[in-house]
């Protein structure tokens, strides 16, 4: 069994780990790890929540000089809420060593950056349009960088954000190292491959390798009730754990959770309209159990790591079969189980045949009162899988952070 014993850290990353409690590397970090160590860039395709953070992580801070004062590596997210994750899990890891790792986030001011940056960081984890803007004032030099990570280049680059991140990268030396690590690589995430990185070393890992959340899965039709009111009813019955429930549109949202809060609910929203310090207080009333409910749009769907929610419920169908797997993939985290709650009306037909055609299975529908409703023909297959393997499959794709 591989053990992290195997590789060269130092004494500060092996209490660092000892701290975490994590004595084995997932598959992703056992595979990228050594290929870092040795300098080589790197694509890593591997599902969030497959601990990608420490896989790039650990030969980062190993790699970074506290003697010399400047900026030698850079990490860039898609989201606020995953940098900040990326930022804590470096800081404890570069505790005692010497290293200072600096946060740069939009929807805050630029005075306490500024002086994050005047003091000459080691490391600096950032979203790219700050990132961007701080290099426009000269505020931060990363002619230095040894290391540029792009985490969850999937989602950043889907984003808009490729404009950006392709000048971030003109800025950095063309001798510095670079490591890619997505959830998929799309032609664009591919494109940007080719163009940065120098015969880079890929690193996938295969369905079967990580564990295998236990989310309970079903799609409650409500045609002919408000959607609303199962949702309260939903909400009601006592479950394990807190819930995430998704809707769609930033006023949507925000009208949702307004909607809960008169009926009573410990209920806090996250969208994208929201100031970075509020964002900051909803995600710590959630995470603490203040608020047994969060409502949120997809910007809770990746960067979101709290083991307690112990239930998802689309409210508003996502886009595509993707998000669809990364929202409930917020459930059955760190070895607990979960349940995963769609709910469906008429005029979302459409687009959940069209998600369930994407996730190449089909999952159990049941009314509202609990009943289950019969399988229509399947869009997906003209051979239905053996149950075994719908199951083996609703709780590995789950499993999206």
């Amino acid at each position: 069994m591989p053990s992290f014993n195997d590789y060269p850290l130092s004494p500060s990353s092996t209490r660092a780990l000892q701290r975490m409690q994590i004595s084995t590397p997932t598959p992703v970090q056992e595979r990228s790890i050594p290929l870092l160590f040795e300098g080589h860039d790197l694509i890593a395709q591997a599902q969030t929540g497959s601990g990608k953070t420490l896989a790039f992580g650990l030969p980062l801070i190993e790699g970074c000089d506290p003697q010399q004062r400047e900026t030698q590596a850079l990490i860039l997210t898609p989201t606020r809420e995953l940098a900040r994750q990326v930022f804590d899990v470096l800081k404890d890891l570069s505790r005692d060593t010497g290293l200072r790792v600096i946060l740069l986030l939009g929807g805050v001011g630029y005075g306490n950056q500024e002086r994050d940056l005047a003091g000459r960081p080691h490391v600096v984890v950032g979203t790219p349009g700050r990132v961007l803007d701080h290099l426009k004032k000269q505020t931060l030099r990363i002619n230095a960088v040894k290391l540029l990570i792009l985490d969850e280049a999937d989602e950043m680059l889907d984003r808009g954000f490729a404009p950006d991140v392709n000048r971030i990268i003109a800025m950095t030396p063309r001798s510095r190292q670079t490591a890619l690590f997505s959830a998929t690589t799309p032609p664009w995430v591919q494109e940007t491959a080719a163009k940065h990185l120098k015969s880079p070393h890929v690193v996938k890992t295969e369905e079967g390798d990580e564990l295998e959340p236990d989310i309970d899965h079903v799609v409650m039709e409500v045609y002919r009730e408000d959607k609303f009111e199962v949702l309260v009813r939903l909400l009601k019955d006592q479950t394990e754990g807190t819930t995430l429930v998704f809707g769609r549109t930033k006023h949507g949202v925000r009208k949702l959770g307004e909607r809960l809060l008169t009926k009573g609910f410990s209920v806090v929203v996250l969208q994208g309209n929201l100031s970075q310090g509020q964002r900051d207080v909803a995600i710590q009333r959630f995470r603490s159990g203040r608020a047994q409910i969060l409502v949120a749009t997809n910007v809770a769907a990746r960067g979101l790591d709290i083991p307690h929610i112990g239930r998802v419920i689309n409210y508003e169908l996502p886009e595509t079969h993707e998000l669809f797997t990364h929202r409930v993939g917020r459930t059955a985290r760190m070895g607990r189980s979960g349940q995963a709650i769609t709910l469906i009306g008429a005029v979302d037909l459409t687009k959940w045949r069209s998600i369930e055609k994407g996730l190449g299975i089909r999952l159990p529908r049941v009314t509202p009162g609990g009943e289950g409703t019969p399988m229509q023909p399947s869009p997906v297959a003209t051979r239905p899988s053996p149950p075994s393997r719908r199951r083996r499959w609703s709780r590995r794709r789950a499993a999206a952070f």
